[in-house]
């Protein structure tokens, strides 16, 4: 299969979104206070970590993730807390989920990470 110029584009900018969102939850698991927080972070960088696979299996590019999320939230937490932060995140996520549409519609396999991505959201948002 042939993946135009345009799309690959938007795979590998996808595919380093989703490997910086494993460090980040991974990240927040280890300085949230709550237990539950912790480990469901935990499950959301497991997910990241299979979604970025999946692109990975389209581009056939391999990356290391940039720590810059994994960095700034864990301080963000800590300024302005999880009733400020989560909200955030939560946003994120449903944008992932909307940016996810177009492409998911010529790739099949994203589909199923397009609609992890808003139950990510839905995750998030419960742990308020």
């Amino acid at each position: 299969m042939s993946i135009s110029k345009k799309d690959m584009k938007i795979l590998l900018k996808s595919q380093q979104g989703e490997l910086n969102a494993v460090l980040m939850y991974q990240a927040l698991a280890n300085v949230v206070k709550d237990k539950n927080d912790a480990d469901t972070f935990r499950k959301l960088a497991a997910e990241e970590g299979h979604h970025a696979a999946v692109f990975h299996e389209l581009t056939q590019k391999s990356f290391k993730p940039k720590k810059t999320l994994a960095v700034f939230m864990p301080i963000l937490y800590r300024l302005i807390g999880k009733k400020r932060l989560y909200p955030m995140i939560v946003k994120g996520e449903y944008k992932v989920f909307d940016n996810y549409a177009p492409v998911a519609k010529k790739f099949p396999e994203i589909e199923s990470v397009k609609d992890d991505e808003k139950r990510h959201g839905d995750i998030v948002a419960s742990l308020l």
